[in-house]
């Protein structure tokens, strides 16, 4: 190895922690920021006397457009590079998260949240950005450690309400902006793109069909649906339900809630190493079956140590699935299509996380139960399953055994 070579590679290295450390942490600032209405969903539901079903939508606004603003973010990222639109990125979400500083009214909140949304929409920029920087056989360890990003909805648990209660209830959304702020200025002044990163010079709506088109993208996003859907649903409603059917107080339901956000974060690497070594299919599989389980179980209502045991089973589970997911995506699409590819699965994903609330807040106004919703969780996720275990598991062992020429 000649000593340029060395050099480079050392750089290269350099570079790779960097931008996993910037994209790290900038995603985690942004879903704080993403986040910062759920945790306060109680407040706002007192101050404003709104029924069970008007606060699940405040909830769900941010999600939907978070969720369906990655596609155009995804597609971007392919064109002008990951450092370019995080920095943009960041700074355009200061705007939404000054103005619900200062909302009063639940119109002013949901215009707010709906443009918040584009602070959830960041995670398709992160992926194609880490992901360029690292080898195929560790991009699951990489993108699982950049996913640990979802941190940020955990801290927003922890700390809005805190803020809110301590110094006022702006002080978290100007905490917020100043940080995003940060966040767009490191990118411009440390973020670089990868060494030969290739720009996607096709059409927005031409790269948005092709990754569309690809099987594996539809079956990700399919899948990604329930386990990222499941993530951000119970990390956004949980503190209602834990209120509603245990009595907890805003505090303690909300910090229960950023403790489900935690451990499923921070699974994530770990699922993403896993299915670098065995396959992220059978990682999948796995955090699905448990998922089926927690979901029956936690359904019944059972007193609140073993409802816990089930919540935090259920959040490794989602976090695990989640890991696996991308490293799947990162080995099984083309390189110049990895922001495309993510943002038709973060979307989906995201919509996955709207759904839910919507629906588990018409069905506990209607029944006053959630035992309903819950166990259509576990029939989603029992199907999902099947589908992974004789579906996605022996197509992939095949695709491994033709390009071994076995």
């Amino acid at each position: 190895m000649t000593v340029g070579t060395a050099a480079s590679q050392e750089m290269r290295k350099g570079g790779r922690t960097t931008a996993l450390i910037l994209a790290t942490a900038g995603l985690a600032v942004s879903f704080w920021a993403w986040a910062l209405l759920s945790p306060l969903s109680s407040t706002y539901k007192e101050l404003l006397r709104l029924t069970p079903f008007e606060a699940s939508i405040l909830v769900a606004v941010p999600v939907i457009v978070g969720s369906l603003g990655r596609i155009v973010l995804g597609a971007l990222t392919d064109r002008y590079g990951g450092r370019l639109m995080f920095a943009v990125a960041s700074m355009l979400g200061v705007i939404p998260v000054v103005f619900l500083a200062f909302a009063e009214s639940y119109p002013a909140l949901l215009i707010g949240g709906f443009v918040l949304g584009l602070t959830g929409a960041t995670f398709a920029i992160g992926v194609p950005f880490v992901n360029a920087w690292f080898p195929p056989e560790r991009r699951g360890l990489a993108l699982g450690l950049f996913g640990m990003g979802n941190i940020g909805t955990a801290i927003s648990g922890f700390a809005t309400p805190w803020l809110a209660d301590r110094y006022g209830r702006a002080v978290p959304f100007f905490v917020v902006a100043a940080a995003l702020v940060v966040v767009g200025l490191a990118f411009l002044a440390f973020g670089r793109e990868a060494p030969g990163t290739r720009r996607a010079t096709e059409p927005f709506l031409a790269r948005f069909l092709a990754a569309g088109r690809l099987r594996v993208t539809r079956e990700l996003a399919a899948m990604y649906a329930l386990t990222f859907g499941g993530f951000v649903a119970f990390g956004a409603y949980l503190p209602l339900y834990l209120k509603a059917v245990y009595g907890l107080s805003t505090a303690d339901a909300a910090a229960r809630a950023a403790g489900f956000v935690v451990l499923a974060t921070l699974a994530r690497p770990v699922g993403g190493w896993l299915a670098d070594r065995f396959g992220g299919e059978i990682v999948l599989a796995g955090a699905l079956a448990v998922a089926v389980v927690c979901a029956v179980a936690v359904s019944f209502a059972p007193p609140m140590p073993p409802a816990t045991a089930g919540f935090l089973a259920m959040a490794a589970a989602l976090g695990l699935g989640n890991g696996a997911i991308f490293a799947l995506l990162g080995r099984a699409v083309p390189g110049n299509m990895i922001g495309s590819a993510t943002g038709v699965v973060g979307a989906v994903g995201g919509l996955g996380g709207f759904l839910p609330p919507i629906v588990m807040g018409l069905i506990y106004q209607s029944t006053g139960s959630y035992a309903i919703g819950l166990m259509l969780l576990a029939a989603v996720a029992a199907a999902a399953l099947v589908y992974c275990w004789f579906v996605l598991r022996p197509s992939r062992t095949a695709r491994l055994t033709q390009e071994e020429g076995i």
